[in-house]
């Protein structure tokens, strides 16, 4: 078949002796099959759909990954518009309104953080004072433009969303048209849901890590049937890529099957919540952009960029 079809192509070869024809062919495949076994990286515009820019990042301007410096890492991997979301909100707004973000050609989408420190992350759900933390950013917006989300929150017990600050903040974000990321498991997915007027059908949740506890691809693709505005961001979640026989990170056949099924839906983002993640940065987009190669092209520029851009009303095509 191969031979047919390399006849088919490029025409009819000279005749030679059966030992060089034999020749030729192996030069032939080791050429062709090859590269058409390898599939090429994603080469597109990248949207980094969970991004933080924490205290312990900038401190103050002077910390060890300044505003120059995350510019400088997103710019040489085609990052070309972020989710903002920091502990304190301060990162972001610094992100949003530095002249050096706009040079940088990054669009800051800015998201409000539920966490002024440490102490917020297990008990947001039911202090108000975050609740009146939120109205007001939300009723200032940054340097550059109104919040577009809130999150990333956390949820440690699913019970917690129940909690009242919980409650008005999903009912507050449907009602303000903001996007909610939550890191959480699949059982908060519907307790969330069910705080907000729409029961979930018009509320735009991304879900952080898509389950990072590891909800199995059939629960996902239920809660993604059940749900039509709930993305999935894909950051530490576990099962997503298998190691091929070469060693190289792909998608696991269940999670591509499931990208396939519904290419609208998937996000990728860094989760820089400690240094480390900002030191590896480069890793973390590469590995993106290797195993969005195995995707059809359309697919791969939907989860890497469009996605992104759509959910926010920024240029499909990339900046």
């Amino acid at each position: 078949m191969f031979l047919s079809g390399f006849l088919g192509r490029f025409g009819p070869l000279a005749p030679i002796s059966s030992a060089r024809a034999a020749t030729h062919l192996i030069a032939i495949a080791l050429v062709f099959l090859p590269a058409a076994g390898r599939a090429a990286d994603y080469a597109g515009p990248l949207f980094d759909a969970h991004l933080h820019y924490n205290q312990e990042a900038w401190n103050g301007h002077s910390g060890p990954h300044p505003v120059e410096d995350v510019l400088a890492r997103m710019q040489r991997n085609g990052v070309r518009a972020i989710v903002s979301n920091s502990r304190p909100n301060d990162g972001t707004h610094l992100l949003a309104s530095s002249p050096q973000t706009r040079q940088a050609g990054v669009t800051v989408v800015p998201f409000i953080r539920l966490y002024r420190n440490r102490a917020d992350y297990d008990n947001w759900f039911r202090d108000e004072s975050i609740f009146e933390m939120v109205q007001s950013e939300f009723t200032k917006g940054t340097a550059n433009g109104p919040f577009k989300g809130i999150g990333e929150f956390h949820l440690y017990d699913s019970a917690n969303a129940n909690g009242p600050v919980a409650k008005k903040l999903m009912a507050f974000a449907e009602d303000k048209r903001l996007v909610v990321l939550a890191h959480v498991d699949d059982v908060a997915i519907d307790l969330l849901m069910a705080h907000t007027a729409s029961r979930g059908q018009k509320m735009r949740l991304i879900w952080a890590h898509t389950g990072i506890g590891g909800a199995p691809a059939d629960r996902v693709d239920q809660l993604l049937a059940k749900y039509p505005p709930l993305m999935g961001e894909l950051s530490y979640r576990p099962g997503l890529t298998c190691a091929d026989a070469k060693g190289a990170e792909r998608l696991c056949p269940e999670w591509r099957a499931l990208l396939l099924k519904y290419p609208s839906r998937f996000l990728i983002g860094s989760d820089t919540w400690v240094n480390q993640r900002w030191q590896y940065y480069d890793s973390l987009m590469q590995g993106y952009r290797s195993w969005l190669g195995d995707l059809p092209p359309e697919v791969a520029k939907a989860v890497g960029w469009s996605n992104g851009a759509r959910l926010f009303d920024l240029p499909l095509g990339g900046p």
